[in-house]
């Protein structure tokens, strides 16, 4: 990407509407605008103008406003033309703009310059994107705090504790002739302590701005008639699963997108889960476990008729890394004598027995968000660095433990650093940038 280059696009949404704006952002900025309008412009001063063709023939009339660089989004000369809505005179008006020496902006292009001069780091750029595409007040609200800074702001402060850290280490490996250990001497216990209690914090906030961002992902596992498209269905509030007494009957991925207290959530209901020799019944399951391992939550539904059976047990073991919550189904089918004797939660979708109390404690761990303002938006990325970052710090406090290896530990908490500067961008590597910046609309 060359900033010598100046790049245009429409920045309001298609359709007809009073205001239509397009968006220059470059050296040449200034000189398209004046050619355009035939008239000169003071620095963040709206003016009226009208806008000429090739010819001197007004396409329109509206404002401009014109930002010189460096105080701008882009931090380039920057220009926005308001004109009136409509597609026709926005292409119209676009069209010219290119003929006076723009080009189209790419996907994200205006953020991805903004950037690149240091206007914003990486996770508020993103925040751009989550901002413009937020589904609910409370995202809306988290991801205002990303883009203010505040994810930023929390990464840096980690990123200086692991510097912290790294500058105890690397002396004692300059110094590794003198008497003096500073590894011995030194608080870098404490360090490591503090260190690891922020990480921890930060991933639980960011785990929770995820869910908020991306939604939470919950798969219904479990042996064939077990009730697992029956709960779709009723969590969904219609009936997006065939729901038979043959067993076997779902068998492909079945997905929902539903909202459970204000908390997004995506239902994944998939193959029953048995020995077959079926091949396409085979084919379900593969891909039933698939979405079952890849889930935030997966609920192990049984039959509260037939009990808990050494196959449910197989299933709950193969499931040991995953947060799994036991869920017993067909309720209204106990007799009541029996229900005080269960030890699980149990339900029923036909009676609606268990159901509140079910949504109560899959909701439980993400707060109110909408009165919480400290939650910020995050993404999977972001997550899994600071994963990494947990990882490459627990294992250089391992070293410090056994072998106060300098060398081992320095390179660890190098890793770690380099973890979290790729969450702000400080270390990223292009394919990456563009990823990211080429799922952002035009014009942002």
């Amino acid at each position: 990407m060359s900033n010598k280059e100046t790049i245009a696009a429409i920045a309001t949404p298609p359709g007809v509407g009073g205001i239509g704006i397009i968006r220059l952002s470059g050296p040449d900025s200034l000189s398209i605008a004046e050619q355009l309008t035939q008239a000169t412009f003071t620095p963040r001063s709206a003016r009226f103008c009208h806008f000429y063709d090739a010819n001197h023939t007004r396409l329109d009339h509206g404002i401009v406003l014109f930002f010189p660089a460096p105080h701008s989004f882009t931090g380039e000369d920057v220009v926005e033309l308001q004109g009136h809505g409509g597609i026709v005179l926005q292409e119209m008006l676009l069209s010219r703009v290119c003929e006076l020496g723009a080009r189209l902006a790419q996907a994200g292009e205006f953020s991805e310059r903004a950037f690149h001069n240091n206007k914003i780091d990486l996770t508020q750029a993103e925040a751009i994107a989550d901002l413009i595409e937020s589904g609910s007040q409370a995202a809306a609200r988290a991801a205002m705090r990303s883009l203010q800074g505040e994810f930023s702001n929390q990464v840096h402060q980690l990123v200086e504790q692991v510097i912290a850290i790294r500058s105890f280490i690397e002396a004692a490996l300059d110094f590794a002739d003198e008497e003096i250990d500073l590894l011995t001497d030194s608080d870098i216990q404490q360090h490591f302590y503090d260190l690891i209690n922020q990480a921890q914090l930060i991933l639980q906030k960011a785990e929770d701005g995820r869910v908020l961002n991306e939604g939470m992902t919950l798969a219904i596992a479990g042996q064939p008639n077990a009730g697992k498209s029956s709960l779709l269905n009723y969590l969904a509030g219609y009936d997006a699963a065939i729901v038979t007494d043959i067993a076997g009957t779902t068998r492909d991925v079945i997905r929902e997108h539903i909202a459970l207290k204000g908390v997004p959530v995506k239902i994944i209901d998939t193959a029953g889960l048995r020995d077959s020799t079926d091949p396409v019944e085979q084919e379900g399951i593969r891909r039933a476990w698939l979405e079952i391992e890849r889930a935030d939550v997966v609920l192990l539904l049984i039959d509260v008729t037939r009990g808990i059976t050494a196959e449910d047990l197989a299933i709950e073991q193969r499931l040991h890394n995953i947060p799994v919550k036991r869920l017993l189904t067909k309720l209204d089918l106990l007799p009541a004598s029996r229900k005080t004797e269960l030890s699980a939660l149990a339900i029923s979708t036909k009676s609606g027995e268990g159901m509140d109390q079910l949504i109560d404690e899959l909701t439980l761990q993400y707060q109110d968000y909408n009165h919480d303002q400290t939650t910020f938006i995050a993404r999977q990325r972001h997550v899994e660095a600071l994963k990494k970052t947990l990882h490459h710090v627990h294992q250089a406090e391992s070293i410090f433990n056994e072998t106060q290896s300098g060398e081992l530990m320095a390179e660890d908490l190098r890793q770690a650093q380099l973890c979290l500067n790729e969450i702000t961008g400080e270390f990223t590597s292009e394919d990456l940038l563009g990823r990211i910046f080429s799922s952002f609309c035009i014009g942002k």
